[in-house]
């Protein structure tokens, strides 16, 4: 699909790996210029080189967790930013009553305020300018919080309501503001996550997997298996584009159905 991004150019936070990555390879593909971004110097230069022989794409290192790293990318990206993409995040499992002050904070500091620190500097040009695109990447735990991962959960219902109020502010303008609620994905972090666990439960991840689309939280996905990278980074490819030019402060769902609601 020609989506119409040559001459564009595109941030995307956290895409050294995982869906991140794949959303700025698609971005790539259609011609936009992209500025990938994560904290592991080495692990992005090598994201970077393997990207590149889809298009223009520029590494920048920086950790999003505390105002100071974002300052640094915002430093070392030339404006205009047409696409901001607040991918970076994390996820941890832990019970609600163990979870302490410092992670909940910790949470939120890289979830929910790296994209808040991007949006309040990089949109009011997109203001100005009259076009743009900010998409959050939310989560289905952003509509059906997992009790084990509260404060997950708290930061990817957070991304929603900062999005709708960004969203606001863009009346009248071709700048649009929305969330992604993904599936859950096979990423390389869920993967060594899985691997983990199953080393701590004395099982496979394969089997792990089997029994969270079985009779775990995974029961209710019509998908009924991780969703791939690509099938959330095509989704927000096309939110980037002009060609979703109605779509604007809407939460999204991209989660394999798993989300039993009409709305």
């Amino acid at each position: 699909m020609n989506l119409d991004l040559s001459g564009k150019r595109a941030l995307v936070t956290g895409s050294s790996l995982g869906i991140g990555r794949a959303i700025a390879a698609d971005l790539l593909a259609e011609g936009a210029a992209v500025i990938i971004n994560g904290r592991d110097a080495p692990r992005l230069a090598k994201a970077a080189d393997d990207l590149s022989v889809l298009g223009d794409v520029t590494a920048v290192a920086a950790d999003l967790s505390g105002a100071a790293g974002a300052q640094t990318l915002l430093d070392q990206i030339a404006a205009p930013i047409d696409i901001l993409v607040n991918n970076v995040g994390v996820f941890t499992v832990k019970p609600f009553f163990e979870i302490s002050d410092d992670e909940w904070i910790d949470m939120f500091q890289l979830n929910v305020m790296s994209g808040v620190r991007l949006a309040r500097s990089l949109m009011p040009a997109m203001l100005e300018s009259g076009w743009g695109r900010i998409i959050f990447i939310g989560s289905d735990q952003s509509e059906k919080p997992n009790p084990v991962m509260a404060h997950y959960a708290m930061t990817k219902t957070a991304q929603v309501s900062v999005a709708r109020s960004l969203a606001e502010a863009t009346a009248g303008t071709e700048v649009t503001v929305n969330t992604v609620l993904a599936a859950p994905t096979w990423t390389d972090g869920v993967e060594a996550f899985m691997k983990q666990m199953a080393e701590i439960e004395g099982t496979t991840p394969e089997a792990m997997s089997q029994d969270y689309f079985g009779d775990g939280e995974g029961r209710t996905s019509l998908l009924q298996r991780w969703a791939e990278p690509h099938e959330i980074a095509s989704f927000v490819a096309y939110l980037c584009s002009p060609k979703a030019s109605a779509i604007n402060g809407a939460a999204l769902r991209a989660d394999g159905g798993i989300v039993r609601a009409l709305f």
